[in-house]
């Protein structure tokens, strides 16, 4: 039973953080997909740019890893950023044509792929392993908690004022979430912890690899791999949900948007705090495959409800499956590497397979939507799940010691001794 630790200072900090770190990661998200169609886009069109942008997210989310595990400056890392974010949102405002969008898309998925790593980065170096699973799960929940009002601000600024207020929305969140990392104090961060080493001597001078790690540890590839299936049809569905609902005519299109993400992130709060809970009696593994599980349900449920009161459903089941992995994803990944001194080399091979299902996902679904119609496009999607679901369940016995409620604490040694060489 792990001793109670005081609270580090910066955790006030570090929480309002991950409040106003929302559009950091997914920019003005399904937003741009209605302001695009407004602007005479089709929908094959609008997934293309967006997944020029994810592509360009999977290229550098491994090296920024390398860069949380080796850097001692994490919090200018979060405010670069940020700069990235508000400038992407200029650039949209400023051209709506095909290759300023794709360059803003590109900074934006810099910004996303970059800001987990450093916040996990910032988390571990603050908590430790002993602390990281709650305070992650408090963090999402906190993260969530702001998706939801920006999604509310930004539904209600674009019904009064147009689409374009909900960009300097956006803004606003990046300069809040720079001065907000900047009130954690640097020298409360152990660069140490951050990467993975415990108490045991000759920290910094372990070697940092990149996507080798994630190939030299099975365990580490088949949660990769489930993750990539996942957001191959995850990533899609609600940028296409709203594409279907607006498309049919039914209400404002920035309503209906802010709508949805609303729903989704209220319920990913109160499902963060429950993987939380669950994980710490249970481990991680059933929290694993019940979000993989929500997948396929609600792509059937957005196929025959392509209207606007389908939107509680659908976006419910989105609210489960990501808010369960953003709790048990990270706390996995540092399991596994805890004692190599590269947990944020792995956090990010993770994030860079998730990334390539979700880059792919957008185009993939735009188009099956503009050649098959919207229904069929989201039984497709959902259908990518039920690999998830098959391969977790395959190799349970391989994932169930990173998933259990023993695999955790500050020992420096690592669960998987063998795969990592």
């Amino acid at each position: 039973m792990s001793t109670a630790q005081p609270r580090p200072a910066g955790q006030r900090a570090l929480q309002s953080l991950n409040f106003f770190m929302a559009d950091m990661q997914a920019g003005v998200g399904p937003f741009l997909g209605v302001f695009l169609l407004a602007h005479g886009w089709q929908s094959g069109w609008i997934g293309s740019v967006m997944s020029i942008g994810g592509v360009a997210g999977i290229l550098v989310t491994a090296p920024a890893g390398a860069w949380v595990d080796s850097s001692r400056h994490k919090r200018r890392m979060v405010a670069i950023c940020g700069v990235c974010s508000m400038l992407a949102s200029g650039i949209i405002l400023l051209s709506q044509s095909f290759w300023p969008v794709a360059i803003s898309q590109v900074a934006t998925a810099i910004a996303g792929a970059a800001i987990g790593p450093a916040v996990a980065g910032i988390t571990l170096g603050l908590f430790r392993q002993a602390g990281f699973n709650r305070q992650n799960g408090i963090n999402q929940a906190w993260n969530h908690a702001g998706n939801a009002l920006g999604a509310g601000l930004s539904g209600w600024l674009g019904w009064q004022l147009g689409l374009p207020a909900v960009f300097a929305l956006s803004v606003l969140f990046g300069l809040a979430s720079i001065a907000s990392v900047y009130c954690i104090p640097g020298k409360s961060i152990d660069d140490r912890a951050a990467r993975g080493i415990g108490g045991r001597g000759g920290g910094d001078e372990v070697a940092v690899r990149g996507l080798s790690v994630l190939f030299n540890c099975r365990p580490l590839l088949i949660l990769a791999a489930c993750l990539a299936l996942f957001h191959l049809g995850n990533a899609a569905m609600l940028p296409l949900y709203g594409l279907a609902v607006v498309s049919a005519g039914h209400g404002n299109p920035a309503v209906f948007v802010a709508l949805t993400i609303v729903i989704a992130q209220a319920t990913m709060v109160l499902t963060a705090l429950v993987a939380m809970r669950m994980s710490e009696k249970k481990g991680m593994w059933l929290v694993m495959l019940i979000s993989f599980a929500a997948l396929p349900i609600r792509g059937v449920i957005a196929a025959g409800m392509a209207q606007s009161w389908g939107v509680f459903p659908v976006q419910i089941l989105d609210g489960v499956g990501a808010g369960l992995q953003s709790v048990a994803v990270p706390t996995m990944v540092a399991r596994i590497m805890n004692g190599t001194g590269r947990v944020n080399v792995a956090q990010g091979a993770v994030m860079t397979a998730q990334g390539l299902g979700a880059a792919l996902s957008p185009a993939l679904g735009g188009w099956l939507a503009q050649w098959n119609g919207y229904g069929p496009a989201f039984l497709i999607l959902g259908a990518f799940a039920i690999g998830a679901v098959v391969l977790w369940t395959a190799f349970a016995n391989e994932l169930r010691p990173a998933c259990s409620v023993e695999a955790s604490g500050d020992s420096g040694t690592t669960v998987f001794h063998a795969e990592l060489g």
